[in-house]
């Protein structure tokens, strides 16, 4: 991005500090350049109404009025898109929790620097600038009746869609991850968004799941019988798994399209799986056994209790989303996901990162080790026909 494009805001109680900071900034290429003494006049500038509207806001820490810890509340609280940059006399211990505090509150920090700030450290934070999102609750679809969803389920309009699951050391595709859709007659194709918090309320997400379940298994005959023996993942419910008759109607399923237990892993999330009782884990057990794989997804979201992650005959460890985005860019979200990939080697699990959507978080897994990556940088989601074509510019590629 342009910096000559962007709204700079530079916030520091000493005059001298402050106009150092403006002067570094234009040198840097920066056209538009306002300041402010205090936390106050942050506030002011960082309103919705306020015109030019900044962009990247440079904090000192110890701001008068309101310091840089509460304008980081105060700003997340007032859905502020601006990018923040912090800078402090604290030691890096203290500037590291200031980035995880910021990322909890969901503010776009783009880092926390020491003073004095140097001109190369200051460039590149504000290079992490990549402008605001757009905003997911703006493009909200419709949302079904129980009855609704219900009958489209009936009238067959769910279908699977995947998103492949690349290695990362080889570029080989080495499985696809399931993902529900519903092709609605009327407004296309939706997602999860749209139906999931009917079945959830109704407790009859096992409705949807043998839905995915059955046809996925399809899909993968279908992909097997064209030449490509790939495995499929796909997301099921707690309750599906428990459910007494699982094990035989999940048998019936692979014996019906002759697919062996090898290719099919069952996703859960962190949560279910820490919340299990000892009968659940049973069934976990007798899954492995039977050769299929298990996966914890949105690893790092939930309250984890590594003992019982340790005991859980798992295969792959998914690491969240959150933890997986921007991590190229911010120390606080790279040390979790450091934190995430030990996990995984020092239990002998593969990991997969979940969300990768840029080539810097590509490359930077690569460097960490990661087994496996999935996510928009590399395909969405789509319909099964689709695939086969995709894999062959795929390998082109690679």
């Amino acid at each position: 991005m342009d910096i000559a494009q962007l709204q700079f805001l530079v916030a520091e109680g000493d005059p001298g500090q402050r106009q150092a900071l403006v002067d570094m900034l234009r040198r840097l290429g920066a056209a538009q350049v306002a300041d402010a003494p205090d936390g106050h006049g942050v506030l002011r500038h960082l309103s919705a109404d306020f015109v030019p509207a900044v962009n990247i806001a440079i904090l000192d820490l110890a701001l008068p009025g309101i310091d840089a810890l509460e304008l980081i509340r105060r700003l997340a609280e007032s859905g502020s898109r601006a990018g923040i940059i912090v800078a402090g006399a604290q030691k890096s211990d203290v500037l590291f929790s200031i980035e995880t505090m910021a990322q909890a509150y969901g503010v776009d920090l783009l880092g926390a620097i020491a003073k004095p700030v140097g001109e190369q450290r200051l460039q590149t934070l504000i290079s992490n600038y990549q402008g605001a999102r757009a905003d997911s609750s703006a493009k909200a679809g419709p949302v079904f009746s129980f009855a609704e969803v219900g009958r489209g389920l009936q009238a067959r309009e769910f279908d699977p869609f995947f998103q492949p699951k690349i290695e990362l050391e080889s570029g080989l595709v080495k499985g696809l991850e399931m993902f529900a859709r519903w092709r609605h007659p009327e407004h296309g194709v939706l997602g999860p968004a749209a139906f999931m918090r009917a079945l959830e309320e109704n407790k009859r997400i096992d409705f949807l799941d043998w839905s995915m379940i059955e046809k996925s298994v399809a899909a993968c005959r279908t992909l097997h019988d064209k030449g490509i023996p790939i495995s499929v993942s796909i997301n099921v419910d707690q309750a599906t798994l428990a459910h007494p008759q699982f094990m035989a109607q999940i048998g019936a399923c692979l014996e019906r399209h002759r697919i062996l237990a090898d290719y099919i892993t069952f996703e859960m999330t962190e949560s279910a799986v820490l919340s299990a009782e000892p009968h659940f884990l049973e069934r976990l057990l007798r899954l492995r056994m039977q050769g299929f794989g298990l996966a914890i997804d949105d690893y790092g979201t939930g309250r984890s209790n590594l003992q019982l992650l340790a005991a859980v005959p798992f295969t792959e460890l998914k690491i969240d989303r959150s933890f997986v985005d921007g991590a190229s860019r911010r120390r606080a979200i790279s040390t979790v996901l450091k934190s995430c990939l030990g996990l995984a080697r020092s239990l002998d699990r593969r990991s997969v990162a979940v969300g990768v959507e840029t080539k810097q978080d590509w490359d930077f897994l690569q460097g960490l080790g990661c087994t496996y990556a999935q996510g928009y940088y590399i395909a969405k989601p789509m319909p099964v026909e689709e695939f086969p074509d995709w894999l062959n510019d795929w390998r082109q590629f690679f």
